[in-house]
């Protein structure tokens, strides 16, 4: 699994850029390929986007450079589009015949291969290959007068994930799609109007949290005045939000979906140890997101919690892959183990999810070798075996270890004692709410969208 965007944006403030800066970094996270800043002055858009991490993409005389009240900001992982070209990294700016306009995009659109197709059989031009520009194209090329009612006609087209931020010269409007796949959040900082992924990018520049944007609805701000619309094409669409984003995506001090991320995994793990518990002497997790969930399985089991292992912090995504006789070292160097915890001990270690099941398998291998007597891995989701459409950037089907195999077999390819998986209805219980308010197409295949045979093709392809 890998991330995806973050996005952030903040209407009538003086430093509009500088805490879109960071509202970026605390939300750095969600996407680490490129980010990117569009702020207005009321007259005209000014932007910086570049690759690289938000501190190596902006300095103090950029950020000083970039004058105005508004702004909005976005931190991307290429899920849709290529990864390097420059004309995916957003927020997209572009100019048209009502003014300028800025994008900030997270989620992924269903349809976005067949929107495209008919927008280019009618003369579009298109610079880069994401969803993202096909919404731009529907806004510029809608036969409705003005920019709201062109943005409606735009969003009844969309189908699939999309937290939007769209920026003109004179607006900020906030937009969460219909089915709520993707977070965002509204909140208040000294009177100004703020919006971000997650609370911890409030919590960063003392922003107070208000309320989610809600599935559907449109958050437009103009003239220091707030307003609230619905999108009316799809009025009876089911809420379905992602429910990975509790269990590996939002940072653990953020609040999501009305709950705290926090509590929510620690009751992941507090499910998990009463659905498959084990006699063993320590709980240890696999650092990051496994780290929260473990001590709700200790808690609940009785069973010491211990920081068996240790990642190292400083490993980036452009580490150089081993050559085939080294290749257990592209686990070693992000996690070490500690063999004084783990040495002659039962030991259960807690992860978020299995994948392919190759990581899971060194980890299981290098805690052997640090001394462990047994290793129990317990997992706080349900097998993952079927792909994401909405903004995650997963495996195909046949690539998932669990679409293919049982428990039992995902068990000895990973070499462990024993193994076990949060159930779905634990998982659903442990979130809140009900089975209504989630997607879990991840786990079960009920894709809330119908997911067309060109995407599917498409995704083989990559």
């Amino acid at each position: 699994m890998k991330e995806y965007c973050g996005i952030f944006g903040i209407y009538n403030n003086p430093n509009a850029a500088y805490y879109t800066y960071l509202g970026l970094y605390a939300l750095q996270h969600r996407g680490q390929e490129s980010a990117g800043i569009a702020v207005t002055d009321g007259n005209r858009i000014d932007y910086h986007r570049d690759f690289g991490l938000v501190f190596s993409v902006f300095n103090s005389e950029r950020l000083n450079s970039l004058t105005g009240h508004v702004a909005i900001g976005h931190n991307r992982y290429s899920t849709s589009g290529a990864s390097d070209s420059p004309d995916n990294v957003q927020p997209i700016v572009v100019s048209y015949k009502l003014g300028q306009m800025a994008i900030a995009h997270n989620g992924n659109l269903v349809n976005a291969w067949e929107l495209r197709e008919k927008l280019e059989d009618e003369g579009s031009i298109f610079r880069g290959t994401t969803d993202s520009e096909v919404i731009v194209h529907l806004i510029v090329k809608s036969k409705k007068r003005r920019f709201l009612e062109r943005l409606m006609d735009a969003l009844s087209k969309l189908k699939g994930a999309y937290s939007l931020l769209v920026m003109t010269n004179k607006k900020l409007i906030a937009i969460r799609d219909p089915w709520g796949f993707r977070p965002l959040c509204m909140g208040e900082l000294d009177g100004s109007p703020v919006f971000a992924s997650e609370t911890c990018a409030f919590d960063l520049i003392g922003a107070k949290y208000i309320r989610d944007v809600e599935p559907g609805e449109v958050v437009l701000i103009e003239n220091g005045e707030m307003k609230s619309y619905r999108i009316p094409a799809f009025e009876s669409a089911k809420r379905s939000q992602c429910i990975f984003e509790f269990v590996y995506f939002a940072r653990p001090d953020s609040k999501i979906f009305g709950r705290s991320v926090y509590e929510v995994r620690k009751a992941f793990g507090r499910k998990l140890a009463k659905e498959h518990p084990v006699d063993a002497d320590v709980v240890i997790p696999v650092p990051d997101s496994g780290v929260v969930p473990s001590l709700g399985y200790s808690q609940e089991s009785g069973i010491p919690f211990e920081l068996g292992l240790i990642r190292n912090h400083y490993v980036g995504r452009t580490f150089i892959k081993p050559q085939q006789k080294m290749r257990d070292i592209g686990v070693k160097v992000k996690l070490n183990p500690v063999p004084e915890l783990l040495k002659g001990k039962r030991v259960v270690v807690i992860d978020d999810s299995i994948v392919r099941g190759t990581t899971s398998r060194k980890i299981v291998r290098m805690i052997r070798e640090a001394g462990a007597k047994e290793v129990h891995m317990r997992i706080s989701s349900p097998p993952t075996k079927w792909p994401c459409y909405f903004g995650i950037d997963t495996p195909t089907k046949d690539q998932l270890i669990a679409s293919t195999h049982s428990v039992d077999e995902i068990c000895r390819y990973i070499e462990a004692d024993s193994l076990g998986y949060l159930s779905i209805e634990g998982m659903i219980e442990a979130a809140g709410g009900s089975w209504e308010d989630y997607c879990t197409a991840c786990f079960d295949g009920n894709y809330p969208v119908d997911i067309p045979e060109t995407v599917v093709r498409q995704a083989k392809k990559e």
